[in-house]
């Protein structure tokens, strides 16, 4: 769930000039369950479903200003212009220079309307302003009250839907600040256009998905003007009592007992289901099924490839053992009530010893033993802002990596906009140095040398380098609006070298960058290539290198049929080589290479889901994966691959 606030999220509609109407592809209908009007006349329906959640017309300022009469206040070849393309108008023209500061420095991401569209839609705003047409209006109810069991249910629907985004306490970050101030002036009745169809950049249509009912949507327009709950803690003796050692570690074999190729293993999630598939690469076989716990984010490898490392977005890590005959879960903790990150220690010495978990909520990271998730220490890490000195009450741990060639974790401090150093050579494994960056640091990974640290900022539309063995910033620069590399990309570009690369939330488009300070410190850390992608809303990008290409999807994009689309870049000519759509349902995400780096595995995320499995030369499909157990996939990690960091 990603409404407008007070830091305005870029890739939505945001009014920095005046008017923030669009839509990937605006629909010409009003909402099947008679919530918004009809389509006549049609820029009834854009303006209801892509402009009402920030603007009135003639009711006053929302989140954007009031539109009423902005036909007579700019021009019509402006506002035709300004539609077209908001963020060269804010930066090229004098009007939009001045209220681009006004509002804020927040860019509006280009709306994609039609010429026919634009006109709709102004002519929709004209009529309202001058009496001819009456515009939805406001729902005014007064106090919002719920049962205990609707803010139960509704708070369970944020922590699953929205608090990835918005943050625990609803302050924002890659999604902007939805607390009670800036809620109760959108009004219930744009939260709920916003909830059913969704915004530009990066806000899921959840309503028109299916994936909230009409209820569910009127329920949560409601509870987010309500004050949130305040967390609990999460102290090391809840975390010791959570603590399930199921296999002891000299109950586990000393060598693989299997015939399969395990480095070629792949853990599948299935998220809604809070499970963990195993599946052989080179079979295509299930071999069993691990339940982990709610949502898994993501699977690391320990060092050695042997443990598979599952956090859940409950917080509860669990330990798969990959060398006993069928994969084993050996044991289970939950030292947060949210999280996102683990990563196992990779300095030689250490390999498999210990592992490091970042939490959502509370503030805090914990080290665990890599071989038993005996917790070892638990570590505050609130603090505040790197440039403002704000007092901050929730700090999120982002992305977290670990050095090849140092004893250290990297972790992402989101709200601070620090890059947090832990070494855990060290007694009580503390956080040696806070590298101030920017905000809000989101995910990332190495460079193709493991020297680098290369994060998004993706509230700044920017990317991050730190020097990790001088632990040091290097540089921060843009890319575009919301940039989601994953862990990013690293090739050999024919011109420019080694190179890195970033999608994004809020713009369709690929953004290479020079990754080479030694052998190409021209072009080291700055934009060398930006190639159009055909829509927002892009998670993931993934190569190999032994692979022609590199692989983006968009499941973030408001047009279903977008959301199933993925492309294929080519490293050699420096352009898209093909796009096209996979399966009839769900939407296309995250990509992963087998071991060999010759075939890409891509899931169909749906309640009835799918993995799809392409040959990485021809990019036919060879495979498929299907059947009841297949719910909802998303996030796939290859033994091999994840244990190097190969991306």
């Amino acid at each position: 769930m990603t409404m407008p606030g007070t830091r305005l999220w870029t890739a939505m509609l945001v009014a920095s000039l005046g008017l923030a109407c669009g839509g990937e592809q605006a629909a010409e209908t009003g909402a099947e369950d008679g919530s918004l009007a009809g389509a006549d006349p049609p820029g009834k329906a854009i303006f209801e479903q892509t402009c009402f959640a920030c603007h009135s017309i003639g009711e006053g300022v929302r989140v954007g200003p009031d539109l009423k009469d902005v036909h007579k206040r700019r021009d019509h070849d402006w506002l035709v212009r300004w539609l077209k393309d908001p963020i060269g108008m804010a930066q090229s023209d004098s009007i939009g220079q001045r209220l681009f500061a006004e509002y804020n420095n927040v860019p509006m991401a280009p709306p994609n309307l039609t010429e026919e569209q634009i006109e709709q839609v102004l002519a929709y705003i004209a009529d309202v302003s001058e009496g001819r047409i009456t515009a939805a209006a406001a729902e005014d109810e007064g106090p919002i009250e719920l049962s205990a069991a609707q803010f139960a249910e509704a708070r369970n629907i944020y922590f699953n839907r929205c608090a990835g985004c918005h943050g625990t306490l609803r302050a924002g970050a890659t999604g902007p600040n939805i607390q009670p101030e800036r809620t109760r002036q959108i009004g219930t009745a744009a939260l709920k256009a916003t909830l059913t169809h969704g915004l530009p950049g990066g806000m899921p249509a959840w309503g028109e998905s299916g994936i909230l009912t009409p209820e569910q949507i009127d329920l949560m327009a409601r509870y987010v003007q309500l004050d949130p709950p305040q967390p609990p803690g999460r102290p090391m003796e809840e975390i010791r009592a959570s603590w399930n050692l199921m296999v002891p570690v000299e109950d586990r074999p000393s060598a693989p007992q299997t015939d399969r190729d395990w480095e070629n293993f792949f853990g599948v999630v299935l998220r809604d289901a809070g499970q963990v598939a195993i599946i052989d690469g080179d079979t295509k076989e299930l071999l069993t099924i691990v339940n982990t716990g709610f949502a898994v984010h993501i699977l690391r490898s320990s060092s050695t490839g042997r443990y598979f490392y599952a956090i859940g977005r409950d917080g509860k890590v669990s330990l798969i053992d990959l060398w006993t005959p069928e994969p084993t879960l050996v044991a289970q903790v939950q030292g947060c009530a949210d999280a996102r990150s683990v990563d196992a220690s990779k300095y030689e010495g250490y390999e498999d010893r210990y592992l490091i978990e970042g939490c959502y909520w509370p503030p805090q990271y914990i080290v665990y033993d890599g071989l038993t998730l005996e917790p070892l220490a638990v570590h505050d890490v609130s603090g505040e802002t790197f440039d403002t000195g704000e007092p901050l009450s929730e700090v999120r741990v982002a992305a977290i990596v670990a050095s090849h060639f140092d004893p250290v974790w990297v972790l992402g401090l989101k709200e601070s906009g620090h890059v947090g150093i832990v070494d855990y050579s060290k007694p009580g494994f503390p956080m040696v140095a806070r590298i101030p960056a920017e905000r809000f640091l989101h995910d990332g990974g190495w460079d193709h040398t493991g020297r680098y640290f290369l994060i998004a900022a993706n509230m700044r539309n920017k990317m991050v380098v730190v020097d990790v063995k001088e632990q040091r910033l290097v540089t921060t620069f843009e890319t575009g609006i919301k940039p989601h590399p994953g862990r990013g990309a690293n090739w050999q570009d024919p011109e420019f070298g080694w190179v890195n690369a970033t999608t994004h939330i809020g713009q369709g488009l690929l953004t290479v960058y020079g990754a080479d300070p030694v052998g190409r410190p021209d072009v080291a850390w700055k934009v060398v290539r930006q190639v159009d992608l055909k829509g927002t809303g892009s998670l993931f990008l993934k190569t190999h290198p032994n692979s022609p290409w590199v692989w983006t999807d968009r499941p973030l994009n408001n047009d279903p049929a977008g959301t199933r689309e993925i492309c294929v870049y080519s490293k050699q000519r420096a352009e898209i080589e093909k796009c096209w759509s996979v399966g009839d349902r769900g939407a296309a995400v995250h990509f992963e290479y087998n071991k060999a780096g010759d075939e890409v595995w891509v899931s169909l995320w749906d309640k009835q889901g799918a993995v799809l499995i392409y040959d990485d030369r021809t990019l036919t499909e060879k495979a498929r994966i299907e059947g009841d157990w297949v719910v909802t996939p998303t996030g796939k990690f290859n033994v091999y691959n994840t244990a190097h960091d190969i991306y």
